[in-house]
């Protein structure tokens, strides 16, 4: 056995099949039943022509199903592609064109949508509909339902060898831009994402059986709720990461902080991943406002990645779990984790992200491609070396300008800025596609969206430059509110000078009624930059 993922689950199925893998929603699979099911998808697929290298869409929110395909997919060789369930009939064509797909699982809820964008799924040869509930009508697509196809197809585990070099693409979320796929090598995603690397140690599993071994290890296995959409990478990583070693998840269709909650005390959740302030806020919020109704001390593990997760939030956490281990990782689709940090209590405000502990071959590159030194108070592009992506799908001028090779080392350097502390560590900044150049000096939004959302009348925002004939940019706060309140720019503005410098204070605040974000959290700053050009102008 070789470090594929589906080999790798077929590892973990063959020595804890007997346990609880997936809850969601009421249903659920022990391993050995999550692995006769995505067998029968397998050999269904296989039946109606998909095979090795073709590409096989996953349209739906969070459910048994969507884990069901994802290992199915895997078992054939064939690469599943994530698709964004809120993209409209415009964004889903540019995708499904750019995608390749081949056959699509979908759920019948958006059934009138793949209707709608038929005419770009010309290369496909199959769709399969998962029955939701929803009532919605099938459109006239001739497609198979997803139950008999199953119940048609064979359980057995009967495919051929599979490879290291098999691939894995995930669709960033497109956030500031149209959405890239990310082509990775199983092995190279497994050491980055999957577990490959203990984040604790740095040590590399020697082989494939290393994964199971840790799980026995461990004892009882960990009931582990990732809540952000699967279509969002840290979720998948969440479910197979965990399923390599015995651990037990728990997903949910829709992200509602009293939901969750209720989860938590149902299923006895030991560990949460969220995304940042946008679930990590409503959720601690709900807690406060309700807090004799749910009993959560099962719960000892938070973490939050690819969000800014502010600390004054993280606090709040703590006042509620005052022994919760708390962890903040960075890490990118086209790097995978780079870097976490145990969360103290009574942390001062982030600079931009947090700072962390490096994992893998994670370095600071200054403008000359050389690693900064620590200490130097340099800022440099955040970048990783080793087990990296092989490109962008289909976009070579992109993956020419992501995937460098400086001195025989390639890296991937996606955009991020950080700064090389003294003692090693390494502090996010932001993204620079989104940065803010006001009068010569550069301003990440992270760092004062983090000041401005400490503020007591504040409950979300996202911070954007828009033009100033003065200073080339000025830096604008787009903010929601708390319930009855109406904070007002100076009020901001004096909270912050207690956290940021002068030049990184909001000469702006526009209100609105509520943030927009990604699934996963992620500030769409295309919006909010739209948002401050029209209520400026």
């Amino acid at each position: 056995m070789q470090f594929n993922l589906a080999d790798l689950f077929e590892n973990a199925v063959d020595h804890f099949g007997d346990r609880e893998y997936l809850v969601c929603d009421g249903r659920r699979r022990t391993y050995r039943e999550m692995e006769e099911r995505a067998n029968r998808l397998a050999h269904h697929l296989a039946a109606c022509g998909v095979g090795a290298g073709d590409h096989v869409g996953i349209y739906a929110l969070n459910s048994v199903e969507w884990v069901e395909t994802l290992w199915a997919v895997f078992k054939l060789r064939a690469v599943w592609i994530n698709i964004n369930y809120r993209y409209v009939e415009g964004e889903l064509r540019y995708l499904f064109d750019n995608a390749d797909l081949r056959a699509l699982v979908f759920a019948r809820d958006y059934a009138a949508r793949v209707a709608g964008v038929m005419d770009t799924l010309a290369a496909v040869i199959h769709l399969v509909q998962i029955e939701d509930g929803s009532g919605a009508e099938t459109a006239g697509l001739d497609v198979v339902d997803y139950e008999a196809g199953l119940a048609a197809a064979s359980p057995e585990r009967d495919f051929g060898p599979r490879s290291p070099d098999d691939q894995y693409i995930l669709y960033t979320g497109g956030t500031t831009g149209m959405p890239k796929g990310v082509v990775w090598r199983h092995e190279d995603v497994f050491f980055s994402l999957g577990g490959g690397i203990d984040p604790y140690t740095g040590e590399r599993a020697t082989g494939p059986e290393v994964m199971v071994e840790r799980g026995k290890a461990a004892g009882n296995p960990i009931t582990f709720l990732p809540i952000a959409p699967l279509m969002h990478g840290a979720s998948q990583w969440a479910v197979m990461g965990q399923s390599f070693t015995g651990n037990r998840i728990v997903l949910t269709a829709r992200f509602d902080p009293q939901r969750v909650w209720d989860v938590i005390e149902a299923e006895a959740v030991n560990s949460v991943m969220i995304t940042g302030d946008a679930m990590g806020r409503p959720l601690i919020e709900a807690l406060a406002d309700n807090p004799d109704r749910w009993n959560v001390a099962s719960l000892f593990l938070l973490t939050s990645s690819a969000a800014t997760f502010s600390p004054t939030v993280k606090d709040k956490f703590f006042e509620h779990f005052p022994n919760l281990i708390m962890i903040d990782a960075i890490g990118a689709s086209e790097t995978g984790n780079q870097g976490m940090v145990m969360v103290q209590k009574g942390q001062t405000v982030m600079k931009g992200g947090p700072t962390v502990t490096k994992i893998g071959r994670t370095v600071v590159l200054d403008e000359a491609g050389r690693p900064l030194e620590a200490g130097t108070g340099e800022i440099g592009r955040l970048a990783r070396s080793g087990d990296i992506p092989l490109g962008y799908y289909k976009d070579p001028a992109k993956t020419a300008e992501t995937f460098v090779t400086i001195e025989g080392v390639r890296y991937s350097i996606p955009g991020d800025y950080a700064m090389v502390e003294a003692d090693g560590r390494i502090t996010l900044l932001g993204r620079g596609s989104v940065s803010i150049n006001s009068g010569g000096e550069k301003i990440f939004p992270e760092e004062v969206e983090a000041a401005v959302k400490s503020h007591a009348e504040i409950f979300d925002c996202t911070v954007v430059g828009v033009p100033d004939e003065r200073w080339g940019e000025r830096v604008v706060a787009v903010v929601q509110a708390r319930p009855g309140c109406t904070p007002l720019l100076e009020s901001v503005r004096e909270h912050c000078r207690t956290k940021i410098a002068g030049y990184k204070l909001p000469r702006e605040l526009h209100l609105v009624a509520e943030i927009v974000r990604s699934p996963s959290g992620k500030p769409d700053y295309r919006w909010a930059k739209q948002t401050a050009l029209a209520a400026g102008s």
